[in-house]
């Protein structure tokens, strides 16, 4: 029976282990999708609230789930749900004042 330093054709001294890259030396690998979805929702709910326009409303919470599960756990939780209970008043707020079902925007 053979050793199992034997066997192994590995190098230890070769071995290291992954550290994924910084994003503070190369700013291009942060991602903006969580950011400018945040901004989208922010955007489509004003419209939603200010023009009732309902299908304004859902786009802006489709836009918060979008930013939300793009998102990292290090960022601003605060801004993100402002964005998203802004999305869902917009979506209240537009169907307290007409309830009838949404209708196609074409």
């Amino acid at each position: 029976m053979f050793s199992n330093s034997m066997a192994d054709p590995r190098r230890q001294n070769k071995i290291l282990r992954y550290k994924p890259p910084s994003t503070d030396t190369n700013p291009t690998l942060e991602d903006p999708t969580p950011d400018y979805m945040n901004l989208l929702g922010m955007i489509f709910s004003m419209c939603g609230l200010m023009l009732k326009l309902k299908w304004c409303a859902w786009i802006a919470v489709y836009c918060s789930f979008i930013s939300f599960a793009n998102s990292r756990s290090s960022e601003d939780t605060k801004q993100m749900m402002s964005s998203f209970m802004l999305s869902i008043s917009a979506v209240v707020m537009s169907y307290l004042q007409n309830p009838q079902p949404m209708s196609p925007p074409w």
